[in-house]
């Protein structure tokens, strides 16, 4: 069982939004929740180079991944926002003995802070973040990799996800898939 992090372990699409919004605007720039809803899956990467062009340095990008992702993790710590049912859910998947992994589009600081906050990092074999992939979501390589990680076969695997570019990423991976669907 692949799970992504973000609106299905953690109610962090909130936190996401607001602090993507402070660094555009720290930036002269601007995000709508609609825009936002639309990037909402894809990597850092793919997002600044929407925002900011494709002209963007690699150091610029890196700086502005950096400000956005600690204005982030900050949000988080705040109040840590877990999703309902999903410590049950973990703790019911690892004791019937379900292989579970992470696979998402996010920075492995922000991994570890969730399954942390969580207090369920050990019962994951694999983890798979934004920064082991070169592609972001609807790209099936997070969780082929995931998949990998845990010495499966993709069809052997059921994927996790909120995102519809999550969702076509599973499929695209030969995947199962659950799709959460939410009110955000």
């Amino acid at each position: 069982m692949i799970f992504d992090v973000d609106v299905v372990l953690v109610d962090s699409y909130d936190a996401h939004f607001r602090s993507w919004r402070d660094v555009l605007r720290e930036n002269g720039l601007d995000m709508s929740e609609d825009d936002f809803a639309q990037t909402f899956g894809r990597t850092s990467r793919e997002i600044i180079r929407r925002f900011w062009g494709n002209d963007v340095d690699d150091a610029t990008a890196r700086a502005i991944d950096d400000r956005k992702e600690a204005l982030y993790r900050d949000l988080v710590r705040e109040a840590f926002p877990a999703m309902e049912g999903a410590v049950a859910l973990i703790d019911a998947l690892h004791a019937a003995g379900f292989a579970l992994a992470v696979g998402s589009s996010a920075p492995p600081e922000n991994v570890v802070l969730s399954l942390d906050g969580l207090g369920r990092r050990d019962a994951f074999r694999a983890i798979v973040t934004g920064r082991d992939v070169t592609r972001g979501k609807p790209d099936p390589q997070v969780f082929l990799l995931a998949a990998e990680r845990l010495g499966m076969a993709p069809r052997d695997c059921a994927v996790i996800e909120d995102a519809p570019a999550g969702v076509r990423a599973a499929a695209a991976a030969g995947m199962a898939n659950v799709a959460l669907l939410g009110t955000a």
